[in-house]
């Protein structure tokens, strides 16, 4: 049962007058329903989202949580992402292209709302001005991921659930356990968000700190429950500790200059600094305001309310480092959002005062200057440092205002084509491009299989039954456990050879576009021990004793490298 924080008394916002009530109920409402339309506008669902989507159909069909049928393989990098978009897929006649864009919008715009009441509730105002979410709503980047089919906005959503959930906790309201178990759910909506269980759990046991010993044990072992088993399942089942994207995009390389110029590409772009100096006015302003005021919190108060208030700080700095040493990312503003909109939570709405309403004013020039003219200089080519705007790149090629649908995407040059070859096949085969053309290869596998850069689209236009791979490693561990191209494009970097496709695919005799001895290296290189018993680990049907060497050898696994050229040397692994 929750206790009340220290000092017994709820002290949330002070009763409002019905006109400043109103007020304050029409902000939150023009913001959502400002920002649902901006959002509504831009939707649509991008290559990986497709991606995430074609996992989903294999988990409804009964192949399991995998892109390819028979191969145990986790290419969404959010577990709870997936898990929420096979709800409406039970749903007869849904269509999950649309399930997404609208789960993606509704999460987006609940993750602004909550957070424009909790910091209401933060410093309980009376009436309130929008501050921090004049950035959100005028950001392009917000639109772009709010739908595409990816987990950005359900991470706002989480973002602003768990923000509104602590500060109704310092403000004596029940919610701890809930709390605990939201904050628990971080490393299944993004791993990265799992950077949040430091400063969200420190501000946490502040709050709880009077309940004793027990009560925080407990509260810890709620929040460690979920993500604790489904990593025990992970391992088992997929054979790794992290998903498969974590290798393709190798997370735990530090590439500090790439992920300036991708910081850089955001904050120059929209000139956030303007915004940034609106706001820092506006939180001394605030200081002003509390230095001014009579009465107020107790001590005791105020130093938990500045604990919980520097959470949302300390996270976004935490999730800005991180994200910029890994080289942030080859999609505009896109993993940057997450830290952006926590720098943002405690001032998403101010005290409307005569301290506050000229800053914000000074915020909302820049706002209105964002919402009308800057945007990015590059659209259907890669931007600098191969940082694309993504969702323009694929309107312009796909000539389709809002892509969404398989039929949007069947006029991605040559994906349509190769699709069609391999239905021709009259036996297995592999499709793979070379000089601009499709060359099939009969394959030793047991059904067809495509080699194709963008898995989303090309698993959308497939059949189930068509194993698609990459040579990026998102869905191929072959690529995914392959040594990288130093300095190639982030995210990109694996580019898999087409020779060790063949080899895998048992070609032989006429290899085309590709050196027959190479394919025989390459072929060399997989009878290796270690990658033979790394392609079993996700081949091999799942028995309980499979279960146990995935699980026992899943460390090892996880960092096993071999290179790129292939080399049948296996002692030099």
């Amino acid at each position: 049962m929750d206790t009340v924080v220290p000092g017994r008394v709820r002290l949330g916002p002070p009763p409002a007058p019905t006109a400043r009530r109103t007020w304050n109920a029409t902000v939150l409402v023009v913001f959502g329903l400002g920002f649902a339309a901006l959002v509504w506008n831009r939707r649509w669902v991008s290559d990986d989202g497709l991606i995430v989507l074609r996992t989903v159909r294999n988990l409804l069909g009964g192949a399991g949580p995998v892109f390819n049928a028979g191969e145990r393989v986790e290419a969404n990098t959010s577990t709870l992402w997936t898990y929420l978009l096979a709800l409406p897929g039970l749903v007869p006649g849904v269509s999950l292209n649309w399930a997404a864009v609208v789960l993606g919008l509704v999460c987006s715009v609940a993750g602004l709302v909550l957070a424009m009441d909790a910091a209401r509730r933060l410093w309980r105002a009376r009436a309130v001005l929008p501050a921090g979410a004049l950035v959100v709503l005028v950001l392009p980047p917000f639109w772009d991921f709010g739908t595409s089919g990816l987990e950005t906005g359900m991470i706002t959503a989480w973002l602003g659930l768990t923000w509104w959930l602590l500060v109704r906790r310092l403000r004596g309201d029940k919610g701890a356990w809930l709390l605990a178990v939201v904050l628990g759910l971080a490393p299944l909506v993004r791993p990265d968000l799992a950077l949040l269980w430091l400063p969200v759990g420190a501000a946490l046991l502040a709050l709880e700190w009077q309940g004793g010993w027990r009560r925080i044990l407990g509260l810890a072992a709620a929040a460690l429950a979920v993500p604790a088993a489904y990593e025990v399942f992970r391992m088992g089942y997929y054979g790794l500790l992290v998903p498969s994207t974590a290798l393709a995009k190798e997370a735990g390389v530090t590439r500090w200059e790439q992920g300036g110029f991708y910081l850089d590409d955001l904050l120059g772009t929209y000139e956030l600094w303007w915004a940034g100096a609106g706001l820092l006015l506006t939180v001394l302003a605030l200081g002003l305001r509390s230095a001014v005021r009579r009465g107020g919190e107790p001590a005791p108060r105020k130093g938990l309310t500045a604990v919980v208030a520097a959470v949302p700080v300390v996270s976004a700095l935490l999730l800005g480092l991180y994200v910029t040493r890994v080289g942030g990312d080859f999609m505009h503003g896109r993993m940057l959002l997450p830290a952006l909109f926590c720098l943002l939570l405690p001032v998403m709405v101010v005290p409307l005062s005569r301290f506050t309403i000229v800053p914000v004013l000074a915020t909302a020039v820049w706002a209105g200057l964002c919402l009308t003219s800057l945007r990015p200089a590059y659209g259907e080519t890669l931007g600098p440092n191969w940082i694309a705007n993504e969702r323009l790149y694929y309107v312009l090629l796909l000539g389709v205002e809002n892509p969404v649908t398989a039929d949007d995407y069947r006029s991605h040059p040559l994906v349509a084509e190769g699709v069609a070859r391999l239905e021709r096949s009259a036996e297995p085969s592999l499709a793979i491009v070379g000089g601009g053309d499709w060359y099939l290869y009969p394959s030793t596998m047991d059904r067809d299989t495509m080699v194709w850069l963008n898995l989303g689209v090309a698993g959308e236009l497939s059949p189930l039954t068509t194993r698609v791979l990459d040579g990026v490693g998102l869905v191929n561990p072959i690529a995914g456990h392959a040594t990288g191209v130093p300095g190639g494009r982030i995210g990109h970097d694996k580019d898999l050879l087409p020779e060790w496709f063949l080899a895998d695919a048992g070609v032989t005799g006429d290899t085309g576009f590709v050196d027959p001895t190479r394919v025989a290296t390459a072929r060399d290189a997989l009878a290796c021990p270690k990658t033979v018993e790394m392609i079993e680990s996700y081949r091999a049907p799942l028995t309980l004793d499979r279960f146990w060497q995935n699980l026992t050898g899943s460390l090892d696994r996880t960092g096993y490298r071999y290179p790129r050229e292939p080399d049948p040397t296996c002692e030099r692994r």
